[in-house]
């Protein structure tokens, strides 16, 4: 009716619905605030998001950090023996980060899916599992039905997304927002480093509550995080060496991207940002998997960006460099600030500040945003609308 909405079953009984007033900002168009593009504004909005978020969710004596649409008791949390992220995209590779926290700080069971895939399974899963979605927009089609899929089968969602009072956020038990605001670019950038630190911040959350965190290890956790922002800033203010690299090999055809442990997701993401918006064939792979078949691959043309940070698979990084030197690939290496050895190797090296090695896939990804941007820009490509793409995938 004109002045009231009415909500009908299927045999025509009343629902009562229960109505949440948003508040709406009403904006009169997206601005790009002196930035060429939409993506390189919201690569450079990402310290001020970072910090926003650190200091919405963490308490002033950083004893406590809140999720307040969860919707998981502590009873709850203490109880789940098995987790199974699914998403899509960039979400997926934020997933599998994931996979790695809560494996080595929760000791969780951890597996993680790709909703296409993970819809049209029978997953064996009982009530200690959770069920985890990761989506920027809320309305990813695969994701919801993976849900959906999950719900049938009485299991507990938490999900990750940007969008208040998504389909997603609604559907689900509970929700932790990532607060990263409207991305407008439809390569994900923001989105990305805002779910990264909502799984940072949920897994020492869970592990004072789970016992496999210390109050004095979480502290020296969170002080970790609250690095962050200024080391993004950093980042940002020095990118001579990924110019050069653009300049260097945007005619290239075809790239490689290799990382281990954490940031094994960090080179599909690299990967996926140059496919996405340079239209340049590029492929991320386990470092450890680069002699079943992608070494056949490397040549004198070839690029190989390689991350390769003073972590625990920091030698075997290097291995991996040698081997593409030897076969006279271009290596450009990502790599932590004041390590001297990898220049001996590498033919372009990009440095990042020193991080915990969980949290260095938020500082190692935006090297690979900027080199896929600056590549794109010289290929003459659409970069905030590519082809082919949309922002929100809510066709299967």
């Amino acid at each position: 009716a004109k002045n009231e909405v009415k909500v009908f079953g299927k045999d025509g009984s009343l629902i009562k619905k229960r109505v949440k007033r948003l508040k709406w900002e009403i904006l009169r168009g997206p601005k790009k605030d002196g930035y060429r593009h939409f993506m390189l504004k919201e690569i450079h909005e990402q310290p001020n998001i970072i910090r926003h978020v650190l200091k919405r969710r963490i308490s002033r004596d950083k004893n406590d950090l809140y999720f307040e649409n969860i919707n998981l008791s502590e009873k709850k949390i203490s109880k789940i023996e098995r987790i199974i992220i699914q998403a899509c995209g960039t979400s997926w590779h934020v997933g599998l980060v994931g996979k790695y926290l809560f494996e080595k700080h929760l000791r969780l069971h951890t597996e993680v899916d790709i909703s296409s895939e993970f819809r049209y399974r029978n997953p064996v899963a009982g009530g200690d599992t959770l069920v985890m979605a990761i989506s920027q927009s809320g309305e990813t089609a695969d994701t919801l039905a993976g849900i959906r899929l999950a719900k049938s089968k009485f299991l507990q969602v938490l999900s990750l997304c940007n969008t208040i009072e998504s389909t997603i956020a609604r559907e689900s038990d509970g929700v932790i927002y990532v607060y990263a605001g409207p991305e407008i670019g439809v390569a994900s950038t923001k989105a990305y480093t805002a779910e990264l630190l909502a799984l940072f911040l949920l897994t020492i959350n869970w592990g004072i509550l789970r016992n496999s965190i210390s109050r004095e290890k979480a502290r020296k956790m969170i002080g970790e995080l609250e690095k962050i922002p200024s080391a993004l800033e950093e980042l940002l203010d020095n990118q001579k060496e990924i110019h050069e690299c653009a300049q260097k090999f945007y005619q290239t055809p075809n790239f490689l991207f290799l990382g281990r442990s954490f940031n094994y997701p960090t080179a599909l993401e690299g990967a996926l940002k140059l496919k996405e918006i340079s239209y340049v064939h590029a492929e991320g792979y386990a470092a450890g998997e680069m002699k079943h078949g992608p070494i056949a691959l490397v040549d004198e043309k070839m690029p190989v960006v390689c991350i390769a940070l003073k972590d625990s698979v920091y030698e075997k990084m290097v291995s991996n460099i040698r081997e593409v030197k030897a076969r006279n690939g271009k290596v450009i290496a990502v790599a932590t600030k004041g390590d001297d050895q990898i220049i001996k190797y590498a033919d372009h090296t990009i440095f990042i500040p020193p991080i915990a090695e969980e949290f260095s896939p938020i500082l190692a990804v935006i090297p690979l945003q900027l080199l896929a941007y600056h590549i794109a820009i010289k290929r003459g490509c659409h970069v905030d609308q590519p082809r082919n793409l949309a922002k929100s995938v809510t066709v299967e």
